[in-house]
């Protein structure tokens, strides 16, 4: 293989005329610019030098060399430059997805601290809930996932499937997330300190996405009855604008319920108290990344706030 420092030594042959004075402008004895041109063209296969009296002249391959030789340093002087750029959080980019919730109260936070510290960075976002935001992150399609899970972090706490989805991958813990219940202010219950799941047998129910629907089934089941779902929505708004409006009850994260304006509605806590771990998520390789190590800290912080 041909080796850049032997380029170097090259060009600094062809430029000076002799082994002697290319020596002298790389800061090495002659013996070893020598050296490296004997290496070198055991490497090209052929004659690079001639010797002309007391001066070195290129063969018509060592010209075809020197040639190309600028064009090879200067890319990987470039690429170089570039890799320090990110290294040092000049420059570079993350690509983040997260569940909407976490968009608009951790990730705003996150990113404008990112900006005004690391400006060269360049971070994208998108939304998808999980498990497709964990299957975007597996799959190469982003760097850093915003995700959450029911239940306790430990094995004990979570389902089966949950305790061991994210085994692969480095997770670092943000928040506790509590739900809380949401019933039309006219409702029953309004301005109730706590309010039993129970009690909520016989209500309509608007779902929200996938996986807290699943969770609110098993949680009201748990609590002895099967929710009658009238409505589903991925959309907080329309969560909360639904029950504002009379149509059922519900329960939303606390971040869902920060997030909109709770025009209509009143909030109660629910008992048995219901959980979801927030976190952030991203794999081994990308975590050693320093952008993407920087993201996750100013997650962290903007989830102590």
């Amino acid at each position: 293989m041909i080796e850049a420092r032997h380029l170097r030594v090259l060009r600094a042959v062809a430029g000076t005329g002799s082994f002697s004075a290319a020596a002298r402008e790389l800061g090495c004895t002659q013996p070893a610019v020598s050296q490296q041109m004997k290496a070198l063209e055991q490497s090209a296969g052929t004659p690079l030098l001639v010797r002309a009296g007391r001066e070195m002249r290129l063969t018509q391959a060592g010209t075809a060399l020197v040639r190309h030789a600028a064009g090879i340093l200067a890319g990987l002087t470039a690429a170089e430059e570039e890799v320090a750029a990110i290294a040092g959080l000049r420059a570079g980019r993350v690509r983040l997805v997260s569940f909407p919730s976490g968009s608009s109260t951790l990730v705003p936070t996150a990113l404008a601290a990112m900006r005004a510290e690391h400006p060269g960075t360049r971070i994208s976002l998108v939304e998808a809930e999980p498990p497709r935001s964990v299957e975007m992150l597996r799959e190469g399609d982003c760097d850093l996932a915003l995700a959450f899970r029911y239940g306790s972090a430990s094995p004990a706490g979570a389902g089966p499937a949950e305790a061991g989805e994210w085994e692969d991958l480095v997770v670092r813990p943000l928040l506790t997330d509590r739900l809380v219940g949401l019933v039309p202010e006219g409702h029953r219950l309004a301005g109730a300190d706590r309010v039993g799941m129970a009690e909520l047998a016989d209500e309509p129910w608007i779902a929200g996405c996938p996986r807290c629907r699943r969770h609110l089934v098993e949680v009201c089941e748990g609590a002895g009855f099967t929710p009658r779902i009238d409505f589903a929505t991925d959309d907080y708004p329309a969560v909360v604008g639904l029950v504002g409006a009379g149509l059922g009850v519900a329960v939303l994260p606390e971040l869902a319920v920060e997030s909109v304006r709770a025009k209509g509605v009143s909030t109660v806590a629910v008992e048995p108290a219901v959980e979801r771990e927030v976190v952030a998520l991203t794999l081994p390789d990308l975590a050693r990344v320093p952008a993407v190590a920087a993201t996750l800290a100013e997650l962290e912080r903007a989830a102590t706030r």
